[in-house]
């Protein structure tokens, strides 16, 4: 089975973030980046099912569509189990909307004609968790997302979805077909020493954005980025220590939603 992983180059959650001069991006300057976790997720996925296949494994390739720095992940990638990689170069790819991003990534997968394409939920810049969505209608293949499993079956596949409030939804599709997966379904593999010295010879695949014929007005504009402000409150609450503490379990339920 061919499969593709989608995969995007985040900046790192424990970065320091400032906002550029046009406000409309953070100020990519020693920046530290990384893979994006719910993609981490979708390539376990991908080297999971490789593995249960056997001797007939097929192949893992990610994709993935960014600058020249993205060339970190995709090692990364590769060093952790993907037999080979395909990298769109794209230096805008902060203008460009899902609906752009997608279009590009389904450019270079309709020459691959895959088993099956794997994205990650959503980022964890845009938190849009539209691409993998539109990429599918792109391909016109049938779609499921909020993915925690999958098992290949003679039919096609059984997934395992995450719905509300602790249910959960198991559900046939046929092949090919694309699967947004989330986070928290497998547990990460690390790169050892051989992979990341085996992620040297493997071919990585060189496109450019410009070449795929998908260049589009973006749908959607991102106006002005802005930081979250800080503010500080102090709220009272009356009543008997009982009283005060059920009404913090109330807060902290639906307001906070720590609970």
């Amino acid at each position: 089975m061919k499969i593709i992983v989608a995969i995007k180059q985040v900046p790192d959650r424990d970065a320091q973030l400032r906002i550029d001069s046009s406000s409309k991006w953070i100020d990519e300057a020693d920046l530290q980046f990384a893979l994006n976790e719910s993609d981490a997720y979708a390539l376990e996925e991908a080297l999971q099912l490789k593995e249960k296949s056997g001797a007939a494994g097929g192949e893992v390739i990610v994709l993935t569509v960014g600058p020249e720095r993205t060339g970190q992940t995709i090692r990364e990638a590769l060093a952790k189990g993907a037999d080979r990689a395909i990298s769109i170069a794209c230096d805008d790819l902060g203008s460009r909307d899902a609906l752009g991003v997608a279009r590009l990534l389904a450019a270079a997968i309709k020459t691959e004609s895959p088993d099956l394409v794997l994205t990650g939920l959503q980022s964890e810049d845009l938190g849009l968790g539209q691409t993998g969505v539109i990429l599918a209608e792109l391909l016109d293949l049938p779609h499921a997302s909020l993915i925690l499993h999958v098992e290949k079956t003679e039919a096609g596949l059984t997934v395992k979805r995450e719905l509300e409030e602790g249910w959960f939804q198991e559900i046939q599709l046929p092949l090919p077909a694309v699967l947004t997966i989330q986070s928290g379904g497998n547990k990460l593999r690390y790169a050892t020493l051989m992979g990341i010295k085996r992620a040297k010879l493997k071919e990585v695949r060189q496109l450019a954005a410009a070449d795929l014929g998908a260049a589009s007005a973006p749908v959607v504009v991102l106006d002005r980025v802005a930081l979250p402000q800080k503010q500080k409150s102090t709220q009272i609450l009356p009543g008997t220590a009982k009283q005060a503490a059920a009404a913090l379990v109330e807060k902290l339920k639906f307001e906070v939603r720590v609970l």
